[in-house]
């Protein structure tokens, strides 16, 4: 590859796999000889068209979705699914339960407080969201609509490591978790995520949803934020963001390429290992997350003198190792390790740690 690549551990946007990114390049101009680029074509186009029923079915294999799903390829971000949810699964009146474990799960259900009766059966900021206790301490509803959670927490760098027993439909956001290994969707009526970190690039929301949960939505729900209508037109109600669609069907055959999700369960882990050990194993660094439910998608790791923090950062951009700031909201460093990220790329910044461990430590 021609392209001076750098690792970006940015928690989104985040890097693109190098075979995705020659591919782009290539077809940049011009797609299967048609003379446009995929950004450039009409979206009820055959072509376009082609495009896009090829990422569903791709989508659909490597996820093993089942036939009573509707996959929905939408704009506005995860975020704009938190206000999308209530309005569409559950009147104003119904309760709907909400398990907290960080930055995301808490804005979701503020959120939805604003759409119906949102109710925090378990909320881990008072313990500054480093763990997730057992369901003995949730405070579940017995009419719930539905019981939301965020599969793996981008920021704080928490994840579930089970899955929550209720008898409501679960929905889950795994914006940072989707596709880094095997999940049985049919465990759940909605999962959802943003397109930036491990499926392509922003812009674009897939929602895959069970089909009896369609048709529920209240009344005056905004047609573009519509589930039901919205599958009626196989998410073509408006102008879809086709580029990133065509370019989250590259990664989708990628994925293929690399033998599906359990080959890529397995590389996150050994990249996991790697990073947790290199932190673990020093007094320079530490990690916060209690072992039980770290993230394998994104690591914060804080240095024992924070005031070395900007000249880390600083020095490993120099290294070609970027975007490793933390969130503003809690500071320090964070390592997102997405599929695209290769090993190698993990242990270049392992090493990185270990030297600049030795100069400062």
């Amino acid at each position: 590859m021609s392209m001076n690549r750098a690792y970006n551990f940015g928690a989104g946007p985040a890097m693109l796999p190098n075979a995705v990114m020659d591919r782009i390049r290539e077809e940049m101009g011009d797609w299967h000889g048609t003379g446009m680029s995929a950004m450039e074509m009409s979206h009820r186009g055959p072509e376009f068209t082609s495009i896009a029923e090829k990422a569903e079915a791709d989508l659909r294999e490597l996820m093993a979705i089942p036939a009573d799903y509707k996959v929905l390829f939408l704009q506005g971000g995860a975020t704009s699914q938190f206000a999308a949810i209530p309005l569409n699964i559950c009147q104003p009146e119904d309760r709907a339960d909400y398990l907290v474990s960080g930055y995301w799960s808490r804005k979701a259900a503020k959120e939805s407080a604003r759409f119906c009766r949102a109710n925090i059966a378990m909320d881990t900021g008072p313990d500054g969201d480093r763990n997730i206790p057992g369901a003995e301490h949730w405070k579940l509803s017995d009419d719930a609509a539905f019981v939301h959670f965020a599969d793996n927490e981008t920021i704080g760098g928490v994840r579930f490591p089970f899955l929550p027993e209720c008898t409501a439909p679960r929905i889950s956001d795994m914006s940072s978790s989707i596709l880094s290994g095997p999940v049985d969707v049919g465990d759940y009526g909605i999962i959802y995520a943003g397109a930036q970190k491990n499926i392509g690039p922003a812009g674009l929301t897939i929602v895959i949803i069970r089909d009896d949960l369609l048709g529920r939505q209240r009344k005056g729900v905004p047609t573009v934020m519509d589930y039901q209508k919205m599958a009626a037109a196989g998410s073509m109600l408006n102008t879809p963001p086709t580029f990133a669609w065509y370019a989250a069907g590259l990664v989708f055959e990628w994925l293929k390429e690399q033998g599906g999700l359990e080959r890529m369960a397995s590389r996150n882990q050994a990249k996991a290992e790697l990073l947790y050990h290199a932190i673990d194993s020093s007094d320079f660094y530490s990690n916060p997350v209690d072992v039980s439910c770290r993230s394998l998608m994104n690591v914060p790791f804080i240095l024992a003198d924070a005031s070395l923090d900007r000249q880390f950062l600083q020095q490993a951009d120099d290294n070609g190792l970027k975007s490793l700031k933390g969130h503003r909201s809690i500071g320090g460093l964070r390592a997102s390790i997405y599929n695209a990220i290769p090993y190698e790329g993990v242990d270049a910044l392992v090493q990185f740690m270990s030297e600049f461990e030795r100069v400062n430590g």
